[in-house]
């Protein structure tokens, strides 16, 4: 790729390791809330309703569908629901200890830390997330991708979610990016992809679960961070 400037990167799975560390996170809580033991369903159980009702409620926030006081009402409580526990007492009680513990733990993607150093000192990097402000901030400053980023802008901050085109040009206006000298890296190929080559940026799908995706012959797909290196 050609008179790339900026890079500009998704936060969740991207860079920072959301499913390790809300596993992580999961499983304390999954413990202290003694589920198993009063209910009989073990945490690789309940996983599986946890994970659909989250990545369908952040479609839908993604789609406009719900917005973010909907989500984090929904989240649990409709996970513990599918899982065959409606009454669950304790699900948002769950969602608040869930959102104030999960940036305790700060694994990055594999692979983070070469390329962000690998990047440093050929581009100015920045962050787009359709992560709500606050833990947007708290995950970033407890890991090692503050040490890269100069510009950080969240959906919530833009005021629209990406794909709209207002996340992409609040961040390419915070940044002081042009589009056709930016490139962005993310793992939704809706959100990400489709949203910034609609803005005229150019674009790499990071793919590492190998999961289906509609074809643009200009955006290169990798499975690896490290591949990065391929391209820029």
């Amino acid at each position: 790729m050609e008179n790339i400037k900026h890079v500009f990167f998704d936060l969740d799975n991207t860079l920072w390791d959301y499913r390790r560390n809300a596993n992580i996170t999961l499983v304390k809580l999954y413990e202290e809330f003694q589920v198993e033991e009063k209910y009989g369903f073990t945490f690789k159980e309940f996983y599986p309703f946890y994970y659909e009702s989250n990545e369908q409620l952040w479609a839908d926030y993604r789609d406009g569908k719900v917005t973010k006081d909907e989500l984090r009402a929904r989240r649990f409580p409709e996970a513990f629901a599918e899982m065959g526990l409606p009454n669950f007492e304790h699900a948002l009680e769950f969602e608040r200890r869930f959102v104030d513990e999960v940036t305790t733990s700060n694994y990055v993607v594999e692979g983070a830390e070469e390329v962000l150093e690998y990047l440093k000192d050929k581009y100015t990097l920045h962050i787009l997330s359709n992560g709500f402000e606050e833990v947007t901030h708290s995950k970033i400053n407890g890991s090692i991708v503050k040490d890269y980023v100069q510009t950080i802008t969240t959906a919530e901050g833009a005021g629209a979610p990406k794909p709209e085109p207002l996340a992409f040009q609040t961040s390419l206006d915070k940044a002081q990016a042009k589009a056709e000298e930016s490139v962005y890296i993310g793992d939704d190929w809706i959100a990400d992809m489709i949203g910034a080559t609609r803005m005229g940026m150019h674009a790499i799908f990071f793919n590492p679960l190998n999961e289906n995706h509609m074809w643009i012959e200009e955006v290169p797909v990798i499975e690896k961070l490290v591949e990065l290196k391929e391209y820029l």
